[in-house]
């Protein structure tokens, strides 16, 4: 691992505890640069989970996960240590990065309505890899607007049957269940909602895969006819809207550390270039506006990471929830890492619009992140309500 690769930890120590301490320094002695050796997005969900054995911190500690201090809970994830994670991953592989945190939304809503039965079932083998899970909630007219979902579940005996179409939806290509929501009652709107647990290979599911500008596993799920026995169903019928909003709340902060990452590692590559680079006879470095750049960049950078560091620590210490602390950081956090990503380009001159050039795969990487699990719009909404009470 590079002497480069950076995280929060040191900086940020009074928002850590010591077990995060020492995740961070396995992470920095883990051999993760093995995840950009390859674009296959199998392989690099293999290795996540073996030999990284990074899944565990998407699992409580009861069901296997890493070790929290509170192997009680039944419902905790340590959110500093998968912050920590995704920062480190953001830096190396940002397909590595989004496998990483679909592994955790396939399987967290599981985690929050599954029977004991289906956890013990499905859980052991998300730890160990040998099972990836995919969270099919957006739809083609039903993005934001979750409750405008159209696909339907109707009841047929001890199971259920479910019609409509899901789109966007990360890791379909590679994912061996999907946790999919549909309304049982679309009189009730969003109160009729209901997840279910739906395996690869169940009879009326169609999977195909959808092209994206970056490497990313991505696809829709075509649903007719396709049934699900009742023992399927998270948590009771009508609580999928709730399963998906906690959910998305418990993962939209680490979405910040996954744009921390990707800005880390853009400013190490400019800091390097603009040393290397000479024009006029002088490196770029010498030149005054490029220095206002660089501190631009490493101020909304070290804010960025403030701002996900106090979400995260408030959700742990606290067990509440933070949705306008997630949005936050999660909001300001992604459109930070666009315009430092964007200034790295900038300093890069020409080179930083080569196809395949480092910026500019990072540009092209980070635009996505200002969009799912909530656009920036979205959590300014979320922001403001919280504030007008």
């Amino acid at each position: 691992m590079s002497s480069r690769f950076t995280l929060s930890v040191p900086d940020l120590a009074p928002f850590f505890e010591q077990r995060h301490h020492e995740l961070a320094t396995r992470l920095q002695g883990e051999h993760l640069d093995v995840l950009a050796t390859t674009e296959d997005p199998g392989e690099i969900a293999r290795l996540l989970g073996d030999p990284l054995g990074l899944y565990a911190y998407l699992v409580p500690e009861a069901y296997g996960g890493a070790t929290t201090g509170r192997p009680v809970d039944l419902a905790y994830i340590d959110m500093r240590a998968l912050v920590l994670v995704r920062e480190a991953l953001g830096q190396i592989s940002a397909q590595a990065d989004s496998i990483f945190a679909v592994q955790g939304l396939g399987t967290y809503p599981i985690l929050l309505g599954g029977s004991q039965d289906l956890i013990a079932e499905v859980v052991p083998d998300v730890v160990r890899g040998r099972r990836l899970g995919a969270f099919a909630l957006t739809e083609p007219e039903a993005g934001s607007d979750v409750a405008s979902l159209r696909t339907v579940a109707r009841k047929d005996g001890e199971s259920w049957v479910l019609d409509g179409e899901k789109t966007l939806i990360s890791n379909v290509p590679i994912a061996s269940h999907h946790v999919v929501f549909a309304n049982a009652d679309p009189s009730l709107g969003r109160k009729g909602i209901t997840a279910f647990y739906v395996p690869k290979g169940t009879p009326g599911l169609t999977l195909e895969p959808l092209p994206m500008s970056v490497p990313h596993p991505i696809g829709r799920l075509r649903l007719e006819a396709c049934r699900v026995p009742n023992e399927h169903v998270l948590g009771h019928v009508g609580a999928g809207f709730r399963i998906a909003m906690e959910t998305l709340d418990a993962f939209r902060i680490s979405v910040g550390a996954a744009a921390n990452g990707m800005a880390a590692r853009a400013l190490t590559a400019t800091l390097d270039h603009v040393k290397r680079r000479r024009q006029f006879g002088a490196p770029l470095a010498d030149r005054q506006i490029v220095q206002a750049y660089l501190a631009e960049m490493a101020t909304e950078l070290d804010a960025a990471r403030l701002l996900v560091a106090r979400a995260a620590h408030r959700r742990d210490t606290t067990g509440e929830r933070v949705t306008s602390l997630a949005a936050m950081g999660k909001m300001y956090a992604t459109e930070a890492a666009q315009r430092i990503i964007d200034k790295a380009v900038q300093l890069h001159g020409g080179i930083g619009v080569l196809e395949g050039s480092e910026v500019e795969r990072l540009y092209r990487e980070i635009r996505p992140l200002r969009i799912y699990e909530g656009t920036t719009e979205i959590q300014k909404l979320v922001i403001a309500k919280a504030l007008l009470g």
